[in-house]
């Protein structure tokens, strides 16, 4: 593959999620396997849209990282940044379903994650200094030498830097500071984007318009927070744009989130303005949110045409 146009950085996982709906996982009786992790699935769904992919991040050299190989490349997302720790292993989540809006997840990434162990000196910096869009992750802020890599990626980045709050609590060890890393975050970042519960671990507020002033005070030039039902918005320094969400009948939202924020990547690349790249993102979202799966049910641009044009007329 050429050099990628959206580079992302972080979590990866196998996913295992109950094909028995509204039972808790000690009723479930069989799981359906799929690639999984919020910095990889929005690769994925990037690759999906056209755009070339890459992810860096770890696996364990066990089967379960053999999968997570096999699966980027049939999405046709580059593996080639993807390392190898000799003894951790590759992460599982497992997870809950229970539509429309709730979906307890269950993480194996003890003692650590090898994705959690990319360090600065790891880094393919060429790679990530050319690509067009540079993508970090909350989750890669929670833990040393994860941190600063994950600074470190970003003030090498020369392109579109989007970093993603992506919070996951019970992945901070007590005693560490989520908002605190955050911010360094945003200083580096060109975009923010988070869900409410996400920008008010950052700023204090659920309130979108006054996170999102919080954040761009720390330099960014955009930043975009998903209201679930209530649409999502982005602001900039200057304007503030509203889209409001589509409603689907929703079997599974966890991948709905990374959909987004790969839509969110290719109107940003295609150079779209602010508000037909946030109804983009908002189908692809909503379609993913209707599906059970997360990489496995990224949509192609075409089938966002079809639902946004279903929804105008």
């Amino acid at each position: 593959m050429a050099d990628p146009e959206v580079l992302t950085m972080g979590r990866v996982s196998v996913d295992l999620y109950p094909e028995q709906l509204g039972v808790p996982l000690a009723k479930v009786r069989t799981f359906a396997k799929s690639l999984g992790g919020s910095a990889t699935n929005v690769s994925v769904a990037a690759a999906r849209l056209g755009r070339r992919a890459a992810v860096i991040t770890k696996v364990g050299t066990d089967g379960f990282g053999d999968y997570v190989r096999e699966a980027l490349r049939g999405f046709g997302v580059d593996a080639a940044f993807v390392g190898d720790h000799p003894t951790l292993r590759t992460p599982l989540v497992f997870c809950e379903i229970y539509p429309p809006d709730r979906f307890p997840l269950l993480f194996y990434r003890e003692p650590t994650a090898p994705d959690m162990t990319l360090t600065a000196d790891e880094l393919p910096r060429g790679a990530i200094a050319d690509a067009a869009l540079f993508w970090t992750t909350g989750t890669g802020l929670s833990a040393e030498p994860s941190r600063t890599a994950t600074l470190t990626a970003l003030e090498t980045a020369r392109g579109i830097r989007v970093h993603d709050l992506d919070h996951r609590p019970s992945l901070w060890a007590a005693g560490e500071d989520p908002r605190r890393w955050a911010m360094e975050a945003a200083k580096r970042a060109t975009v923010i984007i988070g869900n409410l519960d996400e920008v008010e671990m950052a700023t204090g507020t659920r309130d979108a318009p006054a996170a999102a002033r919080v954040l761009l005070a720390q330099g960014p030039e955009v930043v975009v927070v998903k209201r679930g039902l209530d649409g999502a918005s982005a602001v900039t320094r200057d304007r503030s744009i509203e889209v409001p969400a589509i409603r689907i009948e929703v079997v599974c939202g966890l991948g709905a989130g990374d959909a987004f924020g790969g839509a969110l990547a290719h109107g940003m690349l295609a150079k779209w303005d602010l508000a037909r790249t946030l109804a983009f993102a908002s189908a692809a979202g909503a379609i993913v949110a209707s599906r059970l799966a997360c990489a496995d049910a990224m949509p192609n641009a075409a089938e966002v045409d079809t639902l946004l044009a279903e929804r105008r007329t």
